[in-house]
């Protein structure tokens, strides 16, 4: 079985407007109440984002294709994860020095792994792989603290710092606050230097940003590229009920069957927002090649037409859908007409 990646990448409030809004606030140190100057203030997963001035002011527009909570980041501070901001005009952030400093014996010790086997290790499960995995690179790799637990056949990472990547092939530059990084293996064998994989979770917050002087028509290419059979491609299409009309066929039991024998939809409170429900493990086919499955831990979830859903970690994709790694993703905003810039 190929290994299964769990990916959090934020909480939905899956409320809407119908016009484009704009949040003003002002981000200030919690004990001093002074400002903080180049605080990051983002749409989690989406390239939608701004600095703040000198006052530590900022102003950033959203509209209904935006469902991702906002995040606010400073170096030395904990992020906040706001999600009722569609109810405020106007607000005051207070960010708290973090405590958390790295134990140095930690990041010290020697687990029986060195730096340059647990970065290769890492690289593989973060960044995939993929032609797009492979262009990328990891800025600031001195701010991963990466440790192996034999005992437990585990990998785990911890940040100093978000991490940086530069993803050339799709001309993005990623922000990745990470909360949580580990992948389990199956099968060790640290003399041949075989490491087979059983499952990869990383969780954390990601602001995008498009990288200055790239070729528009090659990067767009490529970004449609990997869009074509994606995770948010599929749930977009299934928010629609028109999964075979964009090449996905869907088996059970090995044998194709028609998607609403097994999704059931129904609406929500909300008119933009369906209530899907999926009671069995069923499988995906895209484009008659590239093989998935897909299960729902909680039986249901709530959709909208732009792939954003609830209960993001009790989705659980397995096969080609899950081996998309860091290389391999796209903002939420990605491909949306009249929203915000992608």
């Amino acid at each position: 079985m190929r290994p299964k990646i769990f990916l959090v990448i934020c909480f939905l409030s899956l409320r809407y407007t119908c016009i484009s809004q704009t949040i003003t606030g002002v981000v200030i140190d919690a004990k001093t109440k002074s400002p903080i100057e180049t605080a990051t203030v983002y749409f989690d997963n989406t390239t939608r984002g701004v600095v703040t001035n000198k006052r530590g002011q900022f102003s950033i527009s959203y509209n209904e294709a935006v469902q991702s909570p906002l995040i606010v980041s400073f170096l030395g501070y904990k992020r906040q994860i706001i999600t009722d901001y569609r109810t405020k005009n106007q607000i005051t952030i207070q960010l708290k020095e973090t405590k958390e400093i790295l134990d140095e014996v930690i990041v010290k010790a020697n687990d029986g792994l060195s730096r340059k086997q647990k970065l290769r290790l890492f690289r593989a499960e973060f960044l995939g792989t993929s032609k797009f995995g492979k262009s990328c690179k990891i800025l600031n790799e001195n701010d991963l603290v990466i440790r192996y637990h034999k005992k437990h056949k585990l990998l785990t990472a911890n940040v100093k710092a978000p991490i940086k990547i530069e993803n050339k092939g799709l001309q993005y530059l990623m922000t990745f606050d990470m909360e949580l990084f580990e992948i389990s293996f199956k099968h060790v064998d640290e003399d041949q230097n075989i490491f087979n994989v059983g499952s990869v979770k990383f969780i954390g917050n990601t602001y995008y940003q498009n990288l200055k002087n790239s070729d528009k028509k090659k990067v767009l290419k490529n970004r449609n590229k990997v869009y074509a059979g994606s995770r948010l491609e599929f749930m977009r299409a299934l928010y629609a009920e028109n999964l075979e009309d964009n090449d996905y066929q869907i088996f059970y039991n090995k044998l194709k069957t028609n998607p609403s024998k097994h999704f059931n939809f129904r609406q929500h409170n909300n008119p933009q927002v369906k209530l899907v429900t999926l009671n069995e493990r069923v499988s995906i086919l895209y484009n008659k090649r590239k093989q998935s499955s897909i299960e729902f831990l909680n039986t249901s979830i709530l959709l909208d037409a732009y792939g954003n859903y609830t209960n993001v970690i009790k989705v659980r994709f397995s096969g080609a859908m899950s081996n998309q790694r860091f290389g391999d993703l796209l903002p939420f905003n990605f491909g949306i007409m009249n929203s915000i810039p992608n």
